[in-house]
């Protein structure tokens, strides 16, 4: 699997719809800006079969600093957002192959040559 940057997304759409890249940059921009701007106002973003984003709220908890864990850290409240895949991309999800399980075993060293 590989990362998919806002870059590439240009080039694919670009290249499916014969638009100019400028173009295709430009209303993902704005489409990113408006999503940004209603979910900093505490707005529910909602796309049919895609998914929903939220804004909900982590409550505070107390952390442990691994190094001296006797003394106690507090991460405060604070508000994240949260993504829920829509009916199809769950669907579309559930069909790719799993990762593959890998057995633990005990390397022998030195390695066998031969």
């Amino acid at each position: 699997m590989s990362t998919v940057t806002k870059k590439k997304l240009v080039q694919v759409i670009a290249q499916m719809k014969g638009l100019h890249p400028n173009d295709v940059r430009d209303v993902i921009q704005a489409f990113l800006d408006v999503m940004t701007e209603h979910l900093s106002k505490g707005d529910r973003v909602e796309f049919r079969d895609f998914g929903v984003f939220e804004i909900v709220e982590r409550k505070q908890k107390i952390g442990r600093n691994p190094k001296n864990a006797s003394v106690p850290i507090v991460i405060p409240a604070r508000a994240v957002v949260k993504f829920t895949p829509g009916k199809k991309m769950r669907e579309d999800i559930e069909k790719l192959p799993s990762a593959p399980k890998v057995s633990p075993q005990t390397p022998s060293f030195p390695p066998k040559l031969g």
